[in-house]
């Protein structure tokens, strides 16, 4: 089996390919490295995949229809795990064409080579912030998610719609996948286990959203990944299903864990919630339980540990844990 990962460098798309490698199968990763967060971390992420012979990876953008038509006629793909687009509630406010660009012009490319190809499955990753500020606690795939708050989950609930598209003219089997605050090691960056790890260790000062009486539905990455797995394995016709952990926690109570783990105390600063973030993510995965079997075995507090002893490491690793510790 060979399965064509988009955003093979990056967080969700490496951690994939690795489990994908380790299971025999073999891997085409596309990813152009693009500067969102430091290209050195995909670059470093790359280097480990390629480790292994059943791995290859293009070097490309999904916006260039070449390039996604000289992938799928030049390596045997089965499947597709579409895991790249362009990231992050509040920049996709400031760069609105650029998100659309990617997340759904990119997504009618692959899907478009995807059915001349006859894949078995396509699965994408879509968002739980196409949920918006919804009324309905927890979150379920039957809410009409049609307020989306800024113009990433808009473009990733209009890359839904055309996936249905898609399976309704070719017969395609599509499954679009809401993630729920994806973490964990070597996670991205720009996110707030790594930014807050970072400052509580710096000692730097972070904004935090209405004093951290925010609350957000953290979901392990080996729980993501096994959700992931399991759609890529079940065509399912034309479905969109939640992949989260099912129990929000307070942004405070979060930080506690981290400040509780590194023997620190954050520096905070408090700020207004900006109007593109919901003040909650709560996923209802009762469908992915019934549909993928899914069953998330990481509580936050447990995967917090996990990643901040990797977190830990790569510091020392890299010459910038303080040398008082």
């Amino acid at each position: 089996m060979s399965t064509l990962i988009t955003g093979a460098a990056g967080f969700i798309g490496s951690h994939l390919a690795q489990a994908l490698l380790d299971r025999g199968e073999s891997v085409t990763g596309i990813d152009n490295f693009n500067d969102y967060y430091d290209p050195a971390i995909k670059r470093a992420n790359a280097r480990r995949l390629a480790g292994s012979d059943r791995f290859v990876l293009v070097e490309g953008d999904i916006r260039d229809v070449e390039t996604v038509n000289h992938v799928f006629a030049a390596y045997p793909i089965d499947r597709v795990a579409h895991l790249a687009a362009m990231a992050g509630v509040r920049e996709s406010v400031k760069q609105p064409h650029l998100y659309l660009e990617v997340n759904l012009n990119g997504t009618l490319n692959l899907l478009e080579a995807a059915q001349r190809h006859g894949v078995s499955a396509f699965v994408l990753a879509s968002t739980s912030s196409v949920y918006g500020t919804t009324p309905q606690l927890p979150f379920v795939e039957t809410d009409a998610a049609d307020r989306p708050l800024a113009p990433y989950p808009a473009s990733k609930r209009a890359a839904e719609l055309l996936g249905h598209a898609y399976h309704h003219l070719h017969g395609m089997n599509v499954t679009a996948l809401r993630f729920f605050n994806v973490y964990g090691p070597a996670g991205r960056p720009d996110m707030m286990p790594l930014r807050v790890m970072n400052a509580v260790l710096d000692g730097t000062t972070i904004p935090i959203f209405n004093g951290g009486d925010i609350h957000r539905d953290w979901t392990y990455i080996e729980d993501i990944v096994s959700g992931v797995i399991a759609a890529l394995e079940r065509p399912l016709g034309y479905e969109v299903i939640n992949l989260g952990m099912g129990a929000p926690i307070s942004l405070r109570a979060f930080i506690e864990v981290i400040e509780a783990l590194s023997g620190r105390t954050l520096n905070t600063r408090d700020v207004p919630t900006p109007p593109s973030d919901p003040p909650i993510t709560y996923c209802d995965n009762s469908k992915a339980r019934r549909l993928l079997d899914f069953d998330p075995q990481t509580p936050v507090h447990e995967g917090l540990a996990h990643t901040w002893e990797w977190f830990r490491q790569w510091r020392i690793d890299s010459g910038t844990w303080p040398e008082a510790d």
